[in-house]
């Protein structure tokens, strides 16, 4: 603003406005401004004053120097097909309407939950999001978390080029872009000065490519900056090896337990664990096996247990944590640290030769089975053993809910993550098939989607169940939620019998009936929905059929769609 402009009286408009502005805080009363029209209220004649100067302020700015703007980047990525690029403009739109929290739903589809199935259908696809839809991806990611890692792969570079001018989007700067543009492989001089002189998201992607392309070049990047990061960006750093952790990164790994940041030494400390050939994890064997032995002196044998006396600074520095949370005992606390970071390898020897599933079948004396066992559960998530989380898991149609090691039913839904897909539904199956659907809503969500074909008879035929006993229907409300997202499209057809309100029994929940037609018809919609989705997104060829190329997989793994993150309690999807 030019300083120089006066209002009628010689007072700058800066002064002025301080001048109002200080009456309004203190009150006309206390305070009367200076140099108002006479004659009027003070109280009107300040908001009037307020209103002019307001003008006044903004005519006077004078004009910023032009700054140097970047052009967007370009996407490479096919474009959108049209039919797809409606229904995105769609499901943008609905997103603030959705289903109501409580209450019955109606039998209309919640656009808002197949939003996030649609942005992983086109990723898988590859492609470029239409840019006229960028903003409205970005106002999307921005209210929900869960959104963002398929919103911003989708929305590519363009995505990030934009929200460098609108600080709502800023969240897009410090997340992992997806579609970053990075640097050619062979690239040297823009790869290091990217390293150098890049946002953190930017460097953070760059890490992650790498460890796809050179993991050798990206620890040598990591090491030569290390000493110079803030704690909290090495931790991210550091936790950017999990993918593709191998032998080759012991090295950095273990200077990493000297560490002045006790989260990066317990980080650290865990991806050394989960290598079964490290230095580490040999340390921790041979503490475990001092504290875990077979029993022989009984009429069978059992596994005993001494936990360790103290927590030594060796054991501190390997990532063991010296102070246990509320309610834990110290020697218990420091036993499972121990045992969860030994090898798996480490038992059989230990104890006799045994199978896993021998090894956890065995006794446990004093009361240590409980601690023993998760241990073994955490152990077998960390190391991606499924042998052991096999044993762990034990039958699905056990006579009680859980398997002989588990300990909740979280503990089991990480041990089915470390099976391949078809095998993990498998399971549920014939857990649902046992057990019903009253403890497997989190176990459903570690499934693959859409759910193979047994997973998804054992979750409608257990629906149907619930109805025909006239259970209280709301109480499904989560898992029925779930199959809308999960249970494979070609299912609709077989669901039309399922459409038609049953006759209620005597002893059902009132409107129970209509509840349950109401909801199978949402299903049934839904189903029907997702298939048209498939069918938009699905590449033509000139003459517009389907062009022959390979579905887009949903196998364990980084690429593996789960559906939305809920509450293993209600089954409702969490707020950000």
């Amino acid at each position: 603003m030019n300083g120089t402009t006066t209002d009628g009286n010689g007072a700058s408009p800066a002064d002025a406005w301080e001048d109002l502005v200080t009456a309004a805080l203190l009150g006309t009363g206390r305070r009367p401004p200076a140099r108002l029209a006479p004659g009027r209220p003070a109280p009107v004649a300040l908001l009037d004053a307020a209103a002019e100067i307001t003008v006044r302020r903004r005519a006077g700015l004078r004009p910023a120097r032009a700054g140097r703007r970047r052009r967007a980047p370009g996407d490479p990525r096919p474009a959108l097909p049209a039919a797809a690029a409606r229904r995105l403009a769609m499901l943008l739109a609905d997103r603030a309407g959705g289903a109501s929290g409580g209450g019955r739903r109606g039998s209309s589809p919640d656009l808002t939950e197949l939003l996030p199935q649609w942005l992983a259908a086109a990723n898988a696809h590859g492609y470029a999001a239409p840019a006229q839809a960028l903003p409205a991806l970005l106002d999307a990611a921005r209210g929900r978390t869960d959104l963002r890692p398929a919103a911003l792969a989708f929305a590519g570079p363009r995505a990030l080029w934009l929200a460098r001018f609108n600080p709502d989007w800023r969240f897009a700067l410090r997340s992992a872009p997806g579609g970053a543009a990075l640097p050619e492989p062979g690239d040297q001089g823009a790869i290091h000065q990217l390293w150098q002189e890049g946002l953190f998201a930017e460097r953070v992607a760059l890490l992650g490519a790498l460890r796809s392309r050179d993991p050798a070049l990206a620890r040598e990047l990591l090491a030569g900056t290390w000493p110079t990061e803030r704690a909290e960006d090495r931790l991210m750093f550091l936790d950017s090896l999990r993918a593709g952790l191998s032998a080759a990164d012991e090295p950095f790994l273990e200077k990493a337990l000297g560490d002045r940041s006790r989260n990066v030494r317990a980080t650290a400390a865990e991806l050394l664990s989960a290598l079964p050939g490290s230095a580490l994890a040999a340390r921790m064997a041979v503490r475990a096996s001092a504290c875990v032995a077979l029993d022989r002196t009984g009429g069978s044998p059992a596994i005993m247990v001494e936990a360790p006396h103290e927590c030594d600074s060796g054991m501190e520095r390997d990532g063991v944590v010296a102070t246990p949370p509320a309610g834990r005992g110290e020697r218990s606390w420091w036993l499972g640290q121990l045992v969860e970071a030994a090898p798996l390898g480490t038992w059989p020897d230990r104890l006799g030769g045994r199978t896993a599933s021998q090894i956890v079948a065995l006794p446990v004396a004093d009361d240590w089975q409980g601690e023993l066992h998760a241990a073994w559960c955490r152990a077998a998530v960390r190391q991606r053993d499924a042998g052991w989380a096999r044993a762990l898991l034990g039958s699905p149609s056990a006579p009680e809910a859980g398997g002989p090691g588990a300990v909740s039913l979280a503990e089991r839904a990480k041990l089915l993550a470390t099976l391949d897909p078809a095998e993990r539904a498998e399971w549920v199956a014939g857990f649902i098939a046992t057990h019903g659907l009253s403890e497997a809503f989190q176990l459903l969500g570690v499934c693959g989607v859409p759910w193979a074909a047994p997973l998804g008879r054992a979750v409608v035929d257990a629906l149907n169940i619930a109805r025909d006993a006239g259970s209280y229907p709301w109480s499904f409300s989560g898992v029925m939620g779930l199959a809308e997202r999960c249970l494979d499209p070609a299912e609709a057809t077989r669901l039309q019998a399922l459409l038609a309100t049953p006759d209620e029994r005597e002893d059902a929940a009132p409107g129970a009936g209509g509840y349950w037609a109401e909801a199978f018809q949402r299903l049934v919609t839904t189903l029907r929905l997702r298939a048209a989705m498939a069918d938009e997104l699905t590449p033509k060829d000139t003459t517009g059929a389907p062009e022959h190329r390979p579905r887009p997989t949903t196998g364990s793994g980084a690429g593996e769609h789960r559906p939305a993150p809920t509450d293993s309690e209600t089954g409702e999807r969490r707020s950000p």
